[in-house]
């Protein structure tokens, strides 16, 4: 094992060491994901996720395809690690990648 020096990028991962502190931050992989999910023209909103919104498992047509609703979900459990604000919303999509309807891609 060799010493590479300090960490600054690793894993989609921007660590920054300053005195008070580690901070991560995952920028430039929330920037790749909006381009890989043709998202990236949206607008950003306060919260992840409407209050009091109730996903159904028979709300919407189900999804021709549900590999990118997967990934897109899988993509955002990745990105919990640091943005915990979001957990609640990705804990509630995530319930439905068995079998995901037009209504959960919020």
């Amino acid at each position: 094992m060799k010493d590479l020096g300090d960490l600054h990028f690793f894993l989609g991962v921007h660590a920054v060491r300053l005195s008070q502190g580690l901070f991560l931050s995952q920028k430039k992989y929330v920037s790749d994901l909006l381009a890989r999910f043709h998202l990236h023209t949206l607008k950003p909103v306060r919260t992840p996720l409407p209050s009091r919104t109730k996903l159904s498992l028979t709300d919407g047509d189900l999804l021709a395809d549900p590999t990118e609703y997967r990934s897109m979900v899988g993509a955002l459990q990745y990105l919990t690690m640091t943005r915990p604000d979001i957990t609640f919303a990705v804990h509630l999509v995530s319930q439905f990648m068995y079998a995901p309807r037009t209504s959960h891609m919020l």
